[in-house]
């Protein structure tokens, strides 16, 4: 981690990129990757970084005009950090979470109260998302998951938010064990207000307060989807308790199976509360159902073993990646031309959507179809995918 104080060159660049208007991750690692370094980027012309994918003319002149005051800026940012007690980390530094480097569109830097520990008491992760207008039941399933997971040694993570994640954050603190808390708001800020004293606790021995944006930043509803994609990036898997249609934790689940690889799990509400309407869709549409904290262990069992040996980001990064320990699939053999399309469409792990672009099929056909092949044990459930019997 590096203090306000003794921040090296390179993240100082990475805070003048990301301080610059229109910048995100992606583009600073295209930009960085084009010219090889930042001070290439400084001296690159309009039309050198117009042509760097994902640019344009428009984002090239306003990254110049950005960089031409990026002293400044940083200087600001810097005295912002140090006033909020945080400490800036890097991609490239090695208490970056392993985890959140595999992802897609990885935050290039992170402003951080407390401290990550990714290589001891942070290793295991998991998060537990859900509704901010929660029953008493989510509360109380919130706060007893999480408890008893960072009792088990596994660092809870969600995103500051009332309801859900509150009552994880806390449960995870009185189980004895840590906490990740990530803001849709700059490390400078506290949303929500009520929460202040929470993120003190968290920042104060029990885990870390984490933000990929500008210090000051306020808690705008643009940023919330963004932040959604780092909870999940850093945890092994996702425990959905008490979740709307409308829920953003039905983002992060998203991210979880489509962008990242990771586990979703849900808890199954009230059959008539709408309060747990996406929670069930994501049941029904081949979430594992938990109801206890020892089902989530025992379904990141293989993941946790995976990352123990380093090799996690082989399984994790690609949701399309099969576990190579295992055996090659069977051969496909004599079946349908149908069957034989949606066959070699899982030659590696697929969720339904990724067959049906495959192969073309119709919803139901395909649903259908898919059935018969898992009953005449052709293929298998992987959480939300599908993949060939070995």
């Amino acid at each position: 981690m590096h203090t306000p104080e003794s921040i090296t060159p390179e993240a100082r660049a990475l805070l003048a990129l990301t301080l610059a208007k229109g910048m995100g991750p992606v583009r600073i690692a295209r930009v960085l990757g084009a010219f090889g370094s930042f001070e290439r980027v400084l001296r690159a012309s309009p039309d050198e970084l117009a042509r760097v994918p994902g640019m344009g003319t428009k984002t090239a002149r306003s990254l110049i005009a950005s960089l031409k005051h990026a002293d400044d800026a940083v200087r600001r940012e810097l005295d912002a950090i140090h006033d909020a007690c945080a400490s800036v980390v890097t991609i490239s530094d090695p208490e970056y979470p392993p985890l959140l480097k595999a992802i897609p569109a990885a935050p290039p830097i992170l402003m951080v109260r407390g401290t990550l520990e990714p290589h001891a008491r942070d290793t295991y992760t998991v998060s537990i998302v859900g509704s901010r207008k929660s029953t008493h039941y989510g509360i109380e399933q919130a706060g007893r998951f999480a408890s008893s997971l960072a009792r088990s040694g596994m660092t809870l993570v969600s995103g500051g938010a009332r309801g859900i994640d509150t009552a994880a954050h806390r449960g995870a603190i009185d189980g004895g064990g840590r906490t990740i808390a990530v803001l849709g708001c700059g490390i400078a800020r506290s949303y929500p207000p009520e929460n202040t004293e929470l993120f003190d606790r968290i920042a104060e021995g029990n885990g870390a307060v984490v933000s990929e944006l500008p210090a000051q930043t306020g808690p705008n509803a643009e940023n919330f989807p963004a932040r959604n994609r780092i909870i999940s990036g850093l945890s092994l898997g996702v425990v959905v308790i008490e979740a709307g249609r409308k829920s953003g934790a039905l983002i992060t689940a998203r991210h979880a199976v489509e962008d990242h690889g990771r586990e979703v799990m849900g808890l199954p509400g009230r059959v008539d509360s709408p309060a747990s309407d996406g929670t069930h869709d994501l049941l029904r549409q081949g979430a594992h159902l938990v109801t206890d904290p020892g089902d989530v262990v025992e379904i990141l069992e293989t993941h946790a073993r995976h990352l123990h040996a380093g090799a996690h980001a082989a399984i994790a990064t690609d949701p399309a990646r099969p576990d190579r320990s295992e055996p090659d699939p069977k051969p496909i053999g004599d079946v349908s031309d149908t069957q034989r399309a949606i066959l070699e469409a899982i030659e590696q792990p697929r969720t339904p959507d990724q067959i049906a672009e495959d192969t073309g099929l119709d919803a139901g056909t395909l649903r259908a179809e898919l059935t018969m092949l898992e009953i005449a044990g052709r293929i298998r459930r992987a959480g939300s995918r599908f993949e060939r019997a070995r």
